[in-house]
């Protein structure tokens, strides 16, 4: 009697979203009793994406993400189903503070402002960031009506709506520029901030709403159970620690470097992945990985309609630049867990991350290591610099604002082109189309940051749910609990 072959999945990408993808298959084999197997493509030599950590003369150099976010739980969660629990560390609690520059100095965050709006009065009235006029203006939310229902509305609209223009350009536009490296006025608040539209339509007072949210967070904290994070939470070795683990657990896959693919088909109830090197493979399901910009060209074929909406997600282009240096060469106090830059302030940076203060063991015992961020969607023409001008640039403004006259020990530059998909107005509409569209082709599954999240979070969740959906399609297809066995 003839064996059928464990049914094949051919996930293309390997990022974060493409690893948690190839993971969750694993585990839906395991927990099933299902035998399967995966195939990932990757067109680089590498998996990860943007994902990257170096060690050098000590140093720990984060050259992507270097954390992500606890309140958001299926990173976390996955931390722990993979046994990197131990290896988890927070920020340090005693250099919280986040500066801003404002008039060529480093003002200090106001405490108690989160994000968009304050929640505390008294350092908000003793800030140098804003003048009497703008404090008086913020304080104004606290008596707008709500707005009435609209379909979308840009973030940026939307701070000046309800707290003025010196809150959205002095922080809101500093703080979620270095999130979405983005223009706030073509940024979606629904998709990228949907809690404070939720809080206008509750509360109508954001300032009231979020001052009533951080009175509940100490006492939910009190309450709560097991180990509780910091906002930002990292890997002990880096955040490569995450990506090399999750590849070690890949026991049912086999990896492709280098092999770019250029068109998914359907084939009856299958389907075919064509490679760039003339290879082709068969599966029984497909999940594109990829940013959105290297997705439609392979679905083309497949739906022109639909490849056309996935290339009008537009994306920004953002480079870290890591600057070593002893200790002593930087006079600030490095108080803080960094800098924002407004872009009224007219600099060549974003922000920038004090990075031997923010965690623990980055650097050796008297050392200081920094990390500037340059590009973005407002300052596209940075980020196309050669690495000297780059660093040349960077170095200048870390001079101005933090004294440093010296020479680094080293400059590591890392280049991230076309990296962060934005979220513009009407960018949710857009998504429930092309997942409306996707929804037509059981067996295709669709995960990055391309869609409902651009942090690593959203995209183990957008790769769990993708293989969860494909592997869910061939059940449909073969019959409840069945893989074609």
């Amino acid at each position: 009697m003839k064996t059928a072959q464990p049914p094949h999945f051919v996930i293309v990408g390997g990022g974060i979203a493409g690893l948690a993808a190839a993971h969750r298959l694993v585990e839906l084999s395991r927990e099933r009793e299902q035998p399967l197997r995966f195939t990932m493509l990757e067109a680089s030599g590498r998996l990860g994406g943007t994902i990257g950590t170096e060690k050098r003369d000590g140093f720990l150099l984060e050259l992507g993400p270097d954390s992500f976010i606890s309140e958001k739980p299926w990173a976390l969660a996955l931390c722990r189903r993979i046994g990197l629990e131990r290896e988890l560390i927070g920020t340090r609690d005693e250099h919280r503070a986040t500066f801003v520059v404002h008039k060529k100095k480093l003002e200090p965050l106001p405490e108690g402002f989160m994000l968009l709006a304050p929640t505390k009065f008294g350092p908000l009235l003793r800030s140098r960031l804003f003048s009497w006029p703008g404090k008086l203006r913020m304080g104004f939310d606290l008596l707008l009506p709500r707005a009435g229902q609209q379909a979308d509305e840009s973030l940026g609209a939307f701070v000046r709506r309800r707290l003025g223009r010196e809150a959205l350009e002095r922080v809101a536009q500093p703080l979620v520029g270095g999130i979405y490296t983005a223009d706030p006025d073509r940024l979606s608040l629904a998709a990228t901030m949907p809690r404070f539209l939720q809080m206008e339509r509750d509360q109508r007072s954001v300032i009231y709403a979020m001052w009533r949210a951080s009175r509940k967070k100490p006492q939910e904290a009190k309450n709560a159970s097991g180990a509780r994070w910091s906002l930002f939470v990292t890997l002990r070795d880096g955040m490569q620690q995450l990506v090399d683990t999750l590849t070690a657990r890949l026991s049912l896959g086999t990896v492709r470097h280098h092999c770019a693919v250029t068109a998914v088909k359907s084939v009856g109830e299958n389907w075919q992945v064509d490679c760039e090197d003339g290879s082709v493979l068969q599966a029984d399901g497909v999940v594109l990985a990829t940013p959105a910009f290297q997705t439609a060209p392979i679905l083309r074929a497949l739906d022109a309609e639909l490849a056309k909406q996935l290339s009008s997600i537009a994306y920004s282009s953002a480079a870290t630049v890591s600057v070593a240096y002893r200790r002593e060469q930087v006079p600030h106090p490095l108080n803080g867990f960094g800098f924002v830059v407004p872009r009224i302030e007219n600099r060549a940076i974003i922000a920038c991350t004090f990075s031997s203060v923010k965690y623990p063991g980055r650097t050796p015992e008297g050392y200081a290591l920094l990390r500037a961020f340059v590009g973005g969607s407002l300052q596209e023409e940075l980020f196309n610099l050669d690495d000297t001008e780059m660093e040349h640039v960077v170095r200048q403004e870390l001079s101005q604002l933090l004294g440093v006259q010296t020479a680094p020990l080293f400059v590591r530059i890392a280049r991230y082109p076309r990296s962060m998909p934005q979220y513009v107005v009407g960018h949710l509409r857009l998504i429930d189309e092309i997942e409306r569209k996707i929804a037509a082709y059981p067996g295709l599954a669709l995960a990055g940051s391309a869609y409902r999240g651009v942090g690593i979070a959203d995209c183990v969740r957008g790769g769990e749910a993708a293989a969860e959906a494909v592997f869910g399609a061939l059940n449909d297809r073969d019959g409840e609990g069945s893989l074609s066995l």
